[in-house]
């Protein structure tokens, strides 16, 4: 935050960001829960919701936020707008084993582009993206999947293809269920067991992420398995099925707005790239339209 002021940024104010949950993509603070802006009755996802509400809801055109298992990728999701988790090692270069890096969210991709070029500095040079991989489910979560969330992001996919002709691959992808990983890495009283099971699931994911990125730029996913849930809570659903995964791996990734459900719920399109691919992920961000306002309502009350 210091480096956007100096850069004259003009900061508005603190945004709500969950507290005292497990499952941190509800909003709920102490002063009740932050609400989404295309849906009043739905959450707008986590951590990072009150500053992906302010956003959506054309309150500030870029808002801080933070990401350590989708927490910015999740909310810009669920709210229609773009966010951005960086390269782990450029936002965080000496941290825990899972840091949670600093990540914007903007109605304007090209705002993520100015922040990173006063947070992270001059990123590294990269050719252009020209290849791309669609995998939906990663080979570990296809029964956390909604049919819907997932026609509406491949849509989007196929859409960002043609506007910056990416050619599409086939290899496959076959990732290790993260969550024993990350909870371990996270849970300072982890066993020496759990450690060394997160290190092997760690290890298997790297490589296979690895080699799929020596046979394609890109890597494409729905940004969460299903849409936003109330106010009561996920459930048993994991939203961060499909983003905590490039947490441990470092990945740089980006939610980009797919479009909305039957009823009208926005959906994200994740796109992850090698890390240190930072420039050609914002760049290929900056060929997208802007988002769209949240639609406005009128005023009243909820509970």
């Amino acid at each position: 935050m210091r480096r956007l002021v100096a850069e004259g940024a003009v900061v508005l104010g603190a945004t709500s960001t969950p507290r005292g949950t497990t499952h941190q993509t509800w909003g709920h603070t102490d002063r009740g829960p932050t609400r989404n802006p295309w849906r009043p009755d739905l959450s707008p996802g986590g951590s990072s919701a009150g500053s992906a509400a302010a956003v959506a809801a054309g309150v500030v055109a870029l808002a801080t936020g933070t990401d350590g298992a989708g927490s910015s990728r999740i909310p810009a999701a669920w709210c229609g707008i773009f966010g951005y988790k960086p390269t782990t090692a450029l936002a965080v270069p000496t941290g825990p084993a899972v840091p949670a890096v600093p990540a914007p969210l903007a109605r304007d991709p090209r705002d993520l582009r100015l922040w990173a070029d006063v947070v992270l500095g001059d990123l590294p040079p990269v050719g252009e993206a020209g290849t791309a991989v669609w995998a939906p489910d990663l080979g570990y979560a296809a029964h956390e999947l909604d049919p819907e969330v997932v026609a509406v992001a491949h849509a989007a996919a196929q859409r960002l293809a043609d506007r910056v002709g990416l050619r599409w691959t086939n290899p496959t992808v076959e990732l290790l269920d993260p969550a024993i990983a990350w909870t371990a890495l996270r849970d300072p009283a982890a066993t020496v067991a759990d450690r060394r099971a997160a290190a092997a699931v760690r290890a298997h994911n790297d490589d296979r992420l690895a080699e799929l990125f020596t046979r394609a730029d890109l890597l494409l996913t729905p940004t969460t398995p299903a849409g936003p849930h109330g106010h009561a809570g996920p459930g048993p659903r994991m939203s961060v099925a499909l983003t905590w995964v490039f947490n441990l791996s470092g990945h740089p990734a980006l939610s980009i707005p797919a479009g909305t459900t039957a009823d009208g719920v926005p959906v994200g399109l994740q796109v992850v790239a090698r890390p240190g691919a930072d420039r050609a992920l914002l760049d290929l961000a900056a060929a997208c339209p802007a988002a769209a306002p949240a639609p406005s309502r009128p005023a009243r009350r909820y509970p």
